[in-house]
């Protein structure tokens, strides 16, 4: 099959399965729903990996950069002269965990200390993966991002309520 008749075939499992989870309501969908589509297909071996033509991962690390900071306002700004302390204290609370528990799980499972200190990284599914696919790892690390993501989005909510009743 051409290359380009694959990815395409890629591009519509992922877009069908990640349309499909919106109806779901679970948190990230689409995202969840996508990496679902496109990952079973490609596990199932029923087609081969797909090629990304050149430039592609730039391109969506743009688009992906972009999106992140149109949700930055001069209000965000404002915050962080109040915020830059606890956000300093948990920025470098969250790296230096995300080291630990990356390099002990590589150890102890035993897998790849890559995928582990990546999987491990505090950071979003979208932007780990693709420094997780720099480095040959992006599947993997997106998938540990992705049980992480869906299972805060799930747990953190309930939490806040508990101790927020008023929220």
């Amino acid at each position: 099959m051409p290359p380009l008749a694959t990815l395409l075939i890629y591009t519509l499992a992922g877009t069908t399965v990640g349309l499909l989870a919106l109806l779901s309501g679970i948190p990230a969908a689409p995202l969840a729903g996508a990496l679902l589509g496109a990952g079973l297909l490609s596990m199932s071996g029923m087609l081969e990996q797909a090629s990304w033509p050149s430039g592609t991962r730039t391109a969506l690390e743009i688009g992906i950069g972009t999106v992140i900071g149109t949700g930055l306002s001069r209000t965000s700004l404002d915050q962080l002269q109040t915020l830059w302390k606890p956000a300093l204290l948990i920025t470098l609370s969250l790296v230096l965990t995300g080291i630990v528990v990356g390099l002990w799980s590589s150890r102890l499972l035993g897998i790849d200390p890559v995928v582990a200190l990546l999987g491990a990284a505090p950071g979003g599914i979208s932007g780990m993966s693709l420094v997780g696919a720099e480095f040959g790892v992006g599947a993997a690390v997106a998938a540990l991002h992705a049980v992480r993501l869906i299972t805060v989005l799930l747990v953190l909510p309930l939490v806040v309520r508990l101790i927020s009743p008023g929220q």
